[in-house]
């Protein structure tokens, strides 16, 4: 219920007036190119510093009202074409019964993060999804109501991979040498983690569904720490399963809901990618916008990717580097994004230039076509 108390239903959401990211999602006709960061709800901007102030994280996680106010705050400022709920990837590691605390200075931590395989017994075998996570599906529904249908709203979640990563490393690391020492020292553990995960991951998904996500992004933030031979084994199966699974369960329900692939640096991987059942596949910066066409084959839609640390460069430089990555992807089945999250120490009047460079340059392109 929202705070007079009124209980909040996911239905009767307000009629959809922008469905521009949508539709590119699907490879439709746009009037212009979509566009959205990740992170754009995020420290560079001084109202989610105040909102945020003095507050756990995972705290603020678990208050659907104030992730649909942190959610919201890009939307006042920038005409994004999207939103994304606010909400961390690690909130699943915590539904399987893990502690993990965001440390000031240091990040996501794990004061028991899982050593051997017995560790694995510490994890609750059946997760309850609507009881762990049922304060994420709130804040979307909330989100959703709130939004009054300006823009679409995007779940999300970690891949199984990247949070196996996570819950072994127990927090960030360069090597991520503890994590792939598994893979090569147990593989049978490996899979039966991740298989565990995705069973988790998958039930999650469709709850966001039902509670309203319109999208749905699936973040392998930790792709590129493997090899192509280790990616196919311990990261592709995951995620196209994850895809197919939840696509089933929606097409019985009657739904349709584009879902994105995101897997950092693992550019060696761009053609399997295509072929995993999602509609929109997510780049990071190191890839190049034509090459990226040419090895999809145009059968998918393409997000991304600009350098986040191009929002550095001046308003008018911006300017010109949107419009080269504009004609790299073309303007049918392509979403405006950076090719990673936008970093606290940015200047939110740079994030407004970049976002009214894409639709300004793709305006014109489209109507010169």
């Amino acid at each position: 219920s929202d705070k007079f108390g009124i209980v909040i239903y996911p239905k009767d959401f307000p009629q959809l007036q922008n469905d521009t990211f949508l539709r590119a999602a699907r490879g439709e006709e746009t009037q212009h190119v979509p566009v959205w960061c990740m992170r754009q709800a995020g420290r560079y901007l001084p109202e989610f510093r105040e909102s945020r102030a003095g507050k756990d994280f995972f705290e603020t996680c678990r208050s659907p009202e104030a992730c649909c106010e942190l959610t919201l705050q890009p939307l006042r400022r920038f005409p994004f074409d999207a939103a994304i709920i606010f909400s961390d990837i690690l909130v699943v590691p915590q539904a399987m019964g893990m502690d993990v605390q965001m440390v000031a200075g240091k990040g996501p931590t794990f004061p028991e993060p899982l050593k051997e395989p017995e560790d694995l017994q510490r994890l609750r075998v059946k997760v309850d999804v609507d009881k762990e996570l049922g304060y994420v599906f709130k804040a979307i529904t909330l989100t959703r109501h709130n939004l009054e249908g300006k823009v679409p709203l995007i779940g999300f979640t970690g891949a199984p991979w990247t949070l196996m990563s996570y819950m072994i490393e127990g927090g960030g690391s360069t090597t991520h040498a503890k994590a792939k020492r598994w893979l090569y020292r147990h593989p049978e553990a490996s899979h039966m983690l991740l298989r565990m995960l995705t069973d988790v991951i998958v039930e999650y998904l469709l709850g966001q569904v039902a509670a309203g996500a319109q999208a749905l992004q699936v973040f392998e933030s930790h792709a590129g720490i493997l090899g192509p031979v280790e990616f196919k084994e311990f990261s592709l199966p995951y995620l196209r399963d994850i895809a197919r699974r939840v696509k089933d369960k929606l097409k019985e329900a009657g739904q349709d809901v584009p879902m994105i692939a995101f897997a950092k640096d693992a550019h060696y991987a761009l053609e399997d990618l295509s072929q995993s059942h999602y509609e929109v596949v997510g780049l990071d910066w190191t890839i190049d916008p034509r090459s990226a066409r040419e090895r999809t084959g145009g059968k998918i839609s393409l997000q991304g990717n600009m350098d986040p640390c191009a929002l550095y460069a001046p308003k008018d430089r911006i300017s010109e580097t949107v419009k080269k990555m504009l004609e790299g992807f073309g303007t049918r089945g392509y979403i405006a994004n950076l090719g990673h999250g936008l970093y606290p120490d940015m200047d939110p009047e740079n994030v407004g230039a970049f976002v009214e460079a894409v639709h300004q340059h793709s305006k014109q392109m489209i109507k010169q076509m």
